[in-house]
């Protein structure tokens, strides 16, 4: 894709709150997520300022109709839009910022505070799956379980490695995790117990929503995978570490990951992205061809993590940047369909937690504490894994003379649900 007058950095809005410096949701973003006000139906909006474009409305009034004569914003999620031709996808952004425009807008169009609305899941999340494709990440998760020498396990220089998560706990931002129950087993204990996760963590992650499916049967190129994907959000996998060390061998992480997944309200469109894609980091190893890219199908996403406690504003923990991931979200989804594998629209992929080489840089703190030994001190409190009551906050942005930004992806912890041991 190349760059087009959606793209214009001297294009501005006549919604005054989109052309102020720093926002989040200027004319050249345009994300697209779900709301509802006062406890109405769900609605598909677009992001503009501290307003909200209705597009529900829009279509219904026949101004706005990708569609042709079938509705595609009236299902409280956009996965009937997402499932058109991307040809589609384009033109309904360039029709979206025509009508925003300072010049050529249509100033009686039907726009929602943001302040007024409640949002939702953007999408319905078909199936998730959740990588690892982060090489500091997971060179320090491998140092510290396996020692340096053996941190990389052989095939992760050749291959994105992932597993397949829960969709059915993928929620928006806002809202509550429990901390979850498991069964957990330290290194002088006999037996394993059961109960709360005490070391429970975040994962600071990107997440790529898919568009366009592929037939069974019929792998896609890195080319067609980046063109299939709709767009991003942000993706923090909560994760229980005590749970995960105990469970995980030999097939992988199932409770300590399965209780929840938060992702950020608004999706990013792929299109919006296109000025930030960068080169991925060098490769140590020759790829196979069918995961070598021609393009970069990186993105230069500034991604910061803060913690808060107690009612206090978050304060920020670990900054670093989409770029550092050493498999693309096109590689990715290439690789999950390379065996056949059918992916759908609305599925979702996270990068798997993004770190940097700096310690301030890394995206878990299972990393931020070495595993707990070297407490995090946070607004005059201590920590070494997630308190109940801890407010977790993931931001990210992109910066050029305008900002493309994500909004926030949060949730706060709640305490285990405790089991009825005589039920």
């Amino acid at each position: 894709m190349t760059l087009n007058a959606t793209h214009d950095p001297a294009r501005k809005s006549w919604v005054d709150s989109a052309n102020v410096r720093g926002g989040d949701f200027p004319i050249q973003n345009l994300p697209f997520g779900v709301f509802s006000t006062s406890g109405g139906a769900r609605r598909i909006g677009v992001a503009i300022g501290d307003m909200i474009l209705d597009l529900t409305a829009l279509e219904a009034r026949g101004a706005l109709r990708p569609g042709g004569d079938r509705a595609v914003f009236d299902g409280g999620t956009l996965n009937a839009f997402m499932a058109l031709p991307q040809v589609l996808w384009s033109e309904t952004r360039r029709e979206i910022a025509d009508l925003l425009d300072v010049i050529s807008g249509d100033r009686d169009v039907p726009l929602v505070k943001a302040t007024d609305a409640t949002l939702h899941l953007p999408v319905f999340v078909r199936s998730f799956t959740d990588f690892y494709a982060s090489r500091a990440h997971a060179t320090n998760v491998g140092t510290m379980f396996r020692g340096a020498d053996a941190a990389l396990m052989p095939n992760w220089l050749h291959m994105p490695i992932g597993y397949n998560g829960r969709a059915s706990t993928v929620v928006v931002s806002g809202t509550d995790i429990h901390r979850p129950n498991g069964q957990a087993k330290g290194p002088g204990e006999d037996a394993p117990r059961f109960g709360p996760s005490q070391k429970l963590d975040i994962e600071l992650e990107l997440g790529a929503i898919v568009g366009t499916p592929n037939e069974m049967g019929h792998p896609i190129t890195t080319a067609q995978a980046y063109d299939n994907i709709f767009g991003y959000v942000l993706l923090n996998d909560w994760s229980a570490r005590d749970i995960q060390v105990w469970e995980y061998q030999p097939l992988g992480p199932f409770l300590s990951k399965a209780f929840g997944t938060t992702i950020s309200p608004w999706v990013v469109t792929r299109e919006a992205l296109e000025p930030f894609r960068v080169e991925p980091p060098e490769r140590e190893k020759p790829l196979l061809s069918y995961l070598r890219e021609q393009t970069p199908n990186c993105f230069n996403i500034d991604l910061t993590v803060s913690l808060g406690f107690g009612g206090s504003a978050p304060e920020m923990i670990s900054r670093t940047n989409a770029r550092e991931l050493y498999y693309s979200s096109a590689q990715q989804l290439a690789h999950h369909a390379a065996s056949g594998c059918a992916m759908e629209t609305g599925d979702l992929l996270g990068s798997g937690t993004i770190s940097g080489t700096a310690p301030g840089s890394y995206g878990s703190l299972l990393e931020l504490t070495r595993n707990g030994r070297d407490p995090l001190h946070v607004a005059g409190e201590t920590r070494r894994f997630l308190e109940d009551g801890d407010l977790v906050e993931i931001s990210g942005r992109c910066e050029r003379s305008y900002r493309i930004g994500f909004g926030t992806c949060a949730g706060q912890i709640l305490p285990a649900v405790q089991l009825d041991q005589d039920v």
